[in-house]
């Protein structure tokens, strides 16, 4: 996979990336590229260094990011402390006061809880103007369990209401079904035991479930299977039918349920393919003049919301994907 607009399409990723502390360093072996608490961590000069950046007549935007992006979320949030400790301030508003546009996106992601900054979209993506299942797709798809059930219990405390309840007034068929499902966190835990007779019936399901009238037996497969089983079905139906699932799909559902479906596919086999996707589409759109406001779903980098929130894959996981495709 790779961007098809030369010159200008590396250096708007090179934009993207810079925004990024790792952008230009080697990553630690067994890293990936995730961030790793900042082993020299010094709270103080940090805070320092934060002031100083903001508190001139130009705002020192490269000493921002390469303080926040090379420190772990644990850290940032010592950080944050310290520098109300010693301003009586706030610092995400302070920064925010100092930024605008995309970069002030970026420190919001940064310096809020993960939980709290998953809610926040999740609300905006059901509720905001738009059609933005995919946000809400990619948050209730591809976060583990306790993150999911920390994510919905600051949605219900910050919102005063259930996000299945938002999920049931803003959307509508098997895309209700597929992200209240998901939303339960009802998938099965991988035991070790590979079930081949499972298997085997959930290939046989999908396959007479090809007509009318047959949608809940694709939502309960694909939100209810552990993905080590789903991968097994995925290949197996490639086998007794010579085509892969995705063909169905495309064949079958059509709008926001055939994306929804598709979507999910790609995160069961190969979830860093599914984020660098998103990265290629993202990037796609800007050479075409969408803008960075529409770059979404990308797990690590090239994302305003995503850079922040934590990393669920890792960046150089995302970078091999997008360019060995």
């Amino acid at each position: 996979m790779s961007v098809t607009h030369g010159k200008m399409g590396l250096s708007l990723t090179q934009e993207i990336l810079s925004h990024l502390g790792l952008a230009n360093k080697t990553a630690a072996w067994g890293t990936l590229g995730t961030l790793r608490t900042f082993l020299s961590f010094n709270v103080d000069k940090d805070v320092q260094r934060l002031l100083k950046a903001i508190a001139g007549q130009g705002v020192d935007r490269i000493a921002i990011l390469d303080v926040l992006t090379n420190r772990s979320r644990e850290q940032r949030q010592l950080i944050s402390r310290a520098f109300h400790e010693r301003t009586q301030q706030d610092l995400l508003k302070s920064l925010q006061a100092a930024l605008s546009g995309n970069l002030e996106r970026i420190v919001v992601a940064l310096l809020q809880p993960a939980a709290h900054l998953d809610a926040r979209e999740l609300r905006t993506a059901l509720k905001g103007p738009g059609s933005a299942e995919d946000v809400a797709l990619e948050i209730l798809a591809t976060r583990t369990p306790p993150q999911l059930q920390e994510c919905l219990a600051v949605y219900k405390h910050n919102f005063q209401v259930d996000a299945a309840e938002d999920i049931k007034s803003e959307t509508r068929g098997i895309l209700r079904d597929l992200l209240l499902a998901l939303a339960k966190g009802g998938r099965e835990a991988y035991t070790g035991i590979i079930d081949y007779n499972l298997a085997a019936q959930d290939v046989q399901a999908l396959k007479q479930a090809e007509g009318p009238s047959t949608e809940r037996t694709w939502v309960l497969v694909f939100t209810q299977r552990n993905p080590e089983h789903l991968i097994r079905v995925l290949n197996q139906y490639q086998w007794y039918t010579g085509h892969e699932l995705e063909k169905t799909v495309r064949a079958r559902f059509h709008g926001a349920a055939c994306v929804a479906l598709l979507n999910l596919a790609l995160v069961i086999r190969n979830t860093p393919m599914y984020f660098a996707d998103k990265l290629h589409q993202a990037l796609q759109l800007r050479l075409w003049g969408v803008g960075l406001q529409q770059l979404q779903l990308l797990g690590s980098p090239a994302r305003a919301r995503s850079c922040g929130t934590r990393a669920l894959v890792a960046p150089c996981h995302v970078g091999s994907s997008w360019t060995s495709d």
